[in-house]
């Protein structure tokens, strides 16, 4: 299979295009390297049994159309994003991004289109709807979540226009190796590891699900082959409050009583999130399998490479 993914040099796309070539599939990576690191992409590249190709563009540009279909991908992997943007920037890329990939699957005659979404859709969902589910009404209280959501109005018309096939994952809270600040999980431990103050927004207790990426990638994966037309839950259906992950992380890292800086709570911050991955188990056949206690030592040990 040829695939070619959008943001490949970034934290979850870099290790997607790891798994990929060590399936034996060749790989297109677009990026323009705001956030993604060529480092990431590095192993990759300098094996010579892969087949992997970079492009530095972003997918807003009017020229990535064509070079998606010059490339011929069978399958797209759409994860182009840029974390902390501008409101503006933002929706650029999720939704003329998006477009401008769509339009390129189009003309590539491509397969498949495997968008990463939000659980940010789902806005801010009340307590007894938790975890929450594929069909729950989409009331996005973030920009980015608007914009996600958009763009999943917009693969809709493109499979029922064009019969472009895609499958729209609504990701959790994504953590790993290779992930960088402002990600929780990263921002936390580097000021564990500085002796300095964990910043904490309000009280500690709003809850993410957190999901660690190899699972993500897996799902991914599966997705290229399965779930056309809908839009699938990647979670774990738990809920970690912030508090209890910086304890829980503070432990991997073997600090004891981490000092704790109290912030004010974001606009749009959601208080709780958890998400139902039984479509995912259905229709993917996939399940997260990595504890959180096993991910964070895994990042624990990353970050502790030289």
């Amino acid at each position: 299979m040829r695939a070619l993914v959008t943001g490949g040099a970034g934290f979850i796309g870099s290790t997607l295009v790891d798994r990929l070539l060590a399936s034996g599939h060749a790989v297109d990576v677009l990026d323009d390297l705001s956030t993604g690191r060529l480092d990431n992409l590095a192993e990759a590249r300098s094996d010579r049994t892969h087949e992997i190709t970079f492009s530095t563009v972003d997918v807003r540009g009017a020229e990535v159309p064509e070079l998606i279909a010059r490339r011929s991908p069978e399958v797209i992997f759409h994860l182009a994003g840029r974390a902390g943007a501008d409101a503006a920037t933002d929706a650029e890329i999720g939704v003329v991004g998006t477009l401008r990939v769509l339009e390129g699957a189009r003309l590539a005659g491509a397969r498949k289109v495997v968008f990463a979404s939000s659980a940010g859709v789902y806005g801010s969902v009340e307590a007894d709807l938790l975890p929450v589910r594929e069909g729950a009404p989409q009331r996005p209280v973030s920009l980015h979540g608007v914009a996600k959501k958009a763009a999943f109005e917009y693969l809709c018309a493109f499979r029922e226009q064009w019969g472009v096939e895609f499958t729209a994952l609504a990701l959790a809270t994504v953590y790993g190796p290779r992930q960088v600040a402002p990600g929780v999980v990263p921002s936390l431990l580097a000021r564990l590891r500085a002796g300095e103050a964990c910043v904490v927004a309000g009280d500690g207790a709003q809850t993410r699900d957190l999901v660690y990426v190899d699972d993500v990638v897996d799902a991914l994966v599966r997705a290229a082959e399965r779930g056309g037309g809908l839009l699938v839950n990647v979670g774990t259906g738990v809920e970690t409050s912030v508090g209890d992950l910086l304890r829980a992380l503070a432990a991997a890292a073997g600090v004891s009583a981490p000092a704790v800086a109290v912030a004010p709570v974001p606009a749009g911050e959601r208080r709780r999130v958890a998400l139902d991955p039984g479509r995912a188990r259905i229709h993917l056949g996939w399940s997260p399998w990595t504890s959180l206690e096993d991910g964070l030592r895994e990042v624990v040990r990353f970050g502790g490479r030289s």
